[in-house]
């Protein structure tokens, strides 16, 4: 893919603006980017490379925003961080050796239970932003947690961000907003890890990376402050609305497609 005419780079702008902005309040926006890239004509190891760059982009500004508005305390998720580190690196690098098919049908369930579970749990009041003890038991959970979701982002990646926001505040008591900036936090990590990997692989498209990456932190940028402004009011419907696309769309593509 040599030249790209400015419609569709524009056209592309605005879908990683759109993404960067969704993935900032409640994850999911490679959901976007990701179709987008492959209907451009790019196979689907460097649409998941090219993908990796400009969603890093977008993980840094969210969590840097929602670090420097204090809903995020590294030094207290630091065994989290690790485990990230790790399980994405392994679930990368097994990528090819492991059948997905079984997680493409499950994966669209899985989604769908994180909806509903948003629906019917009661989390912790959006005004009371409190931390979680830092605890032997806590720290077993992060690891836990950690090793999962990043191996799972090596592997796949769909959904990750979400995963990562309900996932902690079913273990952590965390209310929605401050799951979301340990969301960001660690899915930043684990995007790092598989870019480094795609990198090492020459499997990325720097210039569309690159602008896409711009255009995904803008929505990125705009996205975390009005989550951390309006806070789960803003969040949990846009939460929920998106991961119900999620699951309908793989869904069908898992599904139905193929038939």
């Amino acid at each position: 893919m040599e030249y790209l005419e400015p419609s569709m780079l524009l056209l592309l702008g605005v879908v990683a603006f759109v993404a960067g902005f969704i993935d900032a309040v409640a994850g999911g926006g490679g959901m976007l980017t990701v179709p987008t890239l492959l209907s451009m004509g790019l196979p689907p190891h460097i649409a998941l490379g090219t993908n990796k760059l400009a969603a890093s982009f977008a993980s840094s500004t969210a969590a840097l925003t929602y670090y420097k508005k204090k809903l995020f305390k590294p030094k207290l998720w630091l065994p989290c961080f690790i485990a990230t580190l790790i399980g994405a690196t392994i679930g990368t690098l097994v990528v090819d050796a492991i059948s997905t098919e079984w997680l493409d049908k499950a994966l669209p369930l899985i989604i769908l239970a994180a909806a509903l579970y948003t629906i019917f749990h009661k989390t912790p009041h959006a005004n009371t932003n409190n931390m979680p003890e830092p605890t032997t038991k806590h720290t077993y959970t992060q690891i836990g947690q950690g090793l999962s979701l990043g191996f799972y982002d090596g592997v796949a990646g769909p959904g990750t961000g979400a995963f990562w926001t309900v996932s902690s505040m079913a273990l952590h008591r965390l209310n929605i907003l401050l799951a979301s900036g340990l969301s960001k936090a660690m899915n930043f990590t684990s995007n790092v890890t598989s870019l480094i990997t795609f990198a090492l692989l020459g499997h990325i498209n720097w210039m569309l990376g690159l602008t896409m990456g711009v255009c995904l932190m803008l929505g990125a940028f705009i996205g975390a402050h009005s989550a951390i402004r309006f806070g789960a009011k803003f969040i949990r419907p846009v939460f929920i609305t998106v991961v119900t696309i999620l699951a309908v769309k793989l869904a069908i593509e898992a599904w139905f497609v193929t038939l």
